[in-house]
């Protein structure tokens, strides 16, 4: 009995060790996954493929019919131009220029026979006017006989025209024996042979093909097909690399030299073929290859490289709190969105509201204008929603109309503002120049009249740990290649938030003049020159250009209970299977 009481107290204590122990919960460490900012090269390009051709390439055909006799090239013939590459059988055409020679040996009779009657015709002629002045023969005779001079003047002058056309018809006979010998137009390879001797070709209604020669086999090109998003960033000049199946560790090299305007539609999707000149001095590349190819865009060399993943990690609120910081402020204005958000934005969360709504939490007043703050100009106003507006700012108090006309100002120009969508796209033909004709620009082609590309320069934001705090620092970014994007600083004062000419500002004074009482407009002039007066706002920078130097570390993911750390992340039983706490790596 004694034993079985041991037995059972030992077996309490187990159980409630285990329980203690197996049950006992740790607490959650984050784990924060990071990247180097490192040197090296950032190359933007882009893809296509395309065909190798050669520069030059003739198709010789036969201007004749008849039957192949010989052949004089095959594939990969070197010939000069006038070489006899083929001759075709010649006796019909010889036999063609036996009869133009005898047809014009008659018309050349027929002039002789016809100059001898008109010199009769003119001898009877000459006696019939001498016995006609001696009244010896009637006016009819001697009409007769001027009659017969003309008409045998006119035949001599068909005979004549005959003995031409018998000479063209000799030579055009003399031509088209010259013809059956096929002979090379230039100095080339010959490619491609279409025929064989005793076959038959036809030129009925064209030209059959025979050989096709290449000119230059040292000089190729590359007929790459590149898609309709990307050939606005080509130009003639640009470097290209490019790789064929024949050769797959090389790479060969290449130039842009020319972009065609006419486009490709193949099921929808619209290509346009650009030419790339490629030097071929070994003649290992061959006309037909499939080629690969890279045509570099930009290229910066041994610059600070921001990873990708590092410029697209968004830092939610829970990984704020795993790390006890609180979320920071400049993800706290951001998260407003356009047209109004928390705090009391114009127009409430997501920009809706009407006139004098209250924009959300923060109280103030709302902005006029449909959902998104789409209609925030008072030019676009129709007259019912002036009057209406009018009516508004005329019952307010001078306080509420200087609050609302800065809202107004915010909501347009302002931080966290609405704005149509697609705002952040320039307008195109904003600044434009007056239209030229093309024709009349001075240049050769149309290549030549596009500038070279300007890298744009763009804003991100990047995250790095500062002792146990997640800190933003803002980064001016160059030349991306998909991966990894030049790093050019850290975000400096922004140019003048204000242009010249205030678009807000020519708003306000349009909108007091809406307003008849003396005193109100008098505090929205006051406002509109303290605008007027105010200086233009830098952007801050959260962090100093120096802590962004080679080697510091990138955040690029902090992990959260909510993804799952698993049944031993969470327990420190004995009996359980540790794999470690987590931290950072």
């Amino acid at each position: 009995m004694k034993k079985l009481s041991i037995v059972v107290v030992l077996a309490t204590l187990g159980i409630t060790a285990y329980g203690y122990l197996g049950f006992r919960t740790t607490e959650f460490i984050p784990e924060v996954s990071t990247v180097n900012l490192a040197r090296g090269d950032v190359v933007d390009t882009v893809g296509a493929t395309g065909a190798l051709e050669a520069v030059t390439t003739v198709q010789v055909g036969s201007q004749v019919s008849g039957i192949i006799e010989a052949l004089y090239a095959d594939f990969n013939s070197i010939v000069r131009a006038g070489d006899v590459i083929a001759r075709l059988e010649p006796s019909l055409f010889e036999s063609q220029v036996e009869q133009a020679r005898a047809n014009l040996a008659r018309s050349e009779a027929d002039v002789q026979r016809l100059r001898v009657a008109l010199e009769d015709a003119q001898t009877q002629l000459r006696r019939s006017e001498e016995l006609a002045a001696r009244d010896l023969i009637s006016e009819s005779e001697l009409e007769a006989s001027q009659v017969a001079v003309r008409s045998a003047e006119a035949q001599l002058r068909s005979a004549e025209a005959g003995v031409i056309q018998s000479r063209a018809s000799l030579s055009q006979s003399e031509v088209n024996l010259g013809h059956t010998v096929i002979t090379a137009p230039i100095d080339g390879i010959v490619i491609a042979r279409q025929v064989d001797v005793g076959q038959t070709v036809a030129a009925s209604m064209s030209a059959p093909e025979l050989f096709i020669i290449a000119a230059d086999l040292t000089k190729m090109q590359v007929i790459a097909n590149i898609d309709e998003s990307d050939v606005g960033r080509i130009r003639p000049g640009q470097p290209v690399t490019f790789t064929v199946d024949a050769y797959a560790a090389e790479e060969f090299d290449g130039t842009v030299s020319q972009i065609r305007l006419e486009p490709v539609v193949l099921q929808n999707v619209v290509t346009y073929a650009t030419v790339i000149d490629v030097p071929n001095n070994d003649l290992r590349l061959k006309p037909g290859m499939t080629a690969t190819v890279t045509l570099e865009i930009s290229r910066r060399e041994n610059v600070l490289r921001v990873p990708n993943s590092a410029l697209r990690f968004r830092p939610a609120p829970d990984m704020f709190a795993v790390l006890n910081q609180p979320v920071p402020e400049v993800l706290q204005r951001g998260a407003g969105g356009t047209g109004g958000g928390p705090g009391g934005r114009p127009g409430g969360p997501g920009g809706s509201g009407g006139f004098g709504a209250q924009g959300g939490p923060g109280g103030r007043p709302g902005g006029f204008g449909g959902p998104g703050g789409g209609r925030s100009g008072f030019a676009n106003m129709s007259d019912a929603e002036r009057q209406a507006m009018r009516e508004r700012v005329q019952s307010m108090t001078p306080e509420q109309r200087a609050e609302f006309f800065a809202a107004r100002r915010g909501q347009d120009g302002g931080p966290g503002g609405g704005g149509a969508p697609g705002g952040a796209r320039r307008r195109a033909n904003r600044n434009a120049g007056p239209a030229i004709p093309t024709v009349e620009r001075g240049a050769r082609t149309i290549d030549a009249l596009f500038a070279p590309l300007e890298v744009a320069e763009t804003a991100g934001r990047v995250w790095v740990m500062e002792g146990d705090r997640l800190t933003p620092v803002e980064v001016r970014l160059g030349v991306t290649d998909g991966t990894a994007t030049e790093l050019l600083g850290a975000a400096g004062p922004r140019p003048p938030a204000r242009p010249a000419a205030d678009p807000q500002i020519v708003e306000l004074r349009q909108q007091a003049e809406l307003i008849d009482d003396p005193e109100t407009r008098r505090n929205i002039e006051q406002m509109i020159q303290r605008l007027e007066a105010a200086p233009a706002t830098a952007a801050e920078a959260p962090m100093p250009a120096a802590a962004l130097n080679e080697g510091a570390q990138l955040v690029t993911d902090v992990s959260t209970p909510e993804e799952g750390a698993g049944p031993a992340a969470r327990s420190s039983s004995p009996l359980i299977p540790q794999f470690g706490r987590r931290g950072r790596r």
